[in-house]
């Protein structure tokens, strides 16, 4: 593990059994904010096209938790519930981590079964080689550290 790679355990089964009980809307809108901040900027120009309208879902299996969300164009936007996704992502809230700290490959998770995708095959592979393209890891421990004394 490098040095700068946060560890997440899997959340525990009592935990997972409340978080699936609670609405997703808040949770969704803290997802989206962070898409916003962290990702919406990089976007290009094609890819944003691409996804704009469409419907996602991110899936956090060890939390029983599934969050909505949509692009308009210009920002992610939470969405409640949606009987049907264009495209949803499920994997567990450490791998999830790891990805975003890029210390472990999509592909991988995927072929270990760690890593699903479901609906719009060309919209999952837009998605993939987008984030695979962007040069920085979307989250990185050391800008946790910031602003700490």
């Amino acid at each position: 593990m490098a040095a700068t790679e946060l560890r997440l355990p899997e959340c525990p089964a009592p935990v997972a059994a409340v978080l699936h009980r609670l609405p997703s809307f808040p949770a969704s809108l803290a997802l989206v904010t962070a898409l916003n901040v962290g990702l919406a900027p990089q976007l290009p120009l094609d890819v944003s096209e691409h996804l704009r309208g469409k419907r996602f879902r991110l899936g956090v299996r060890d939390a029983r938790v599934q969050l909505d969300f949509t692009w308009d164009g210009r920002r992610f936007k939470p969405l409640p519930r949606q009987s049907q996704v264009d495209l949803a992502i499920t994997a567990s809230a450490p791998d999830f981590l790891r990805l975003a700290q890029r210390a472990v490959d999509a592909d991988m998770l995927f072929f270990d079964r760690r890593l699903s995708m479901e609906g719009d095959t060309e919209l999952g592979l837009v998605v993939k080689n987008t984030l695979d393209a962007l040069e920085l890891p979307l989250l990185h421990a050391a800008w946790l550290r910031r602003g700490r004394a």
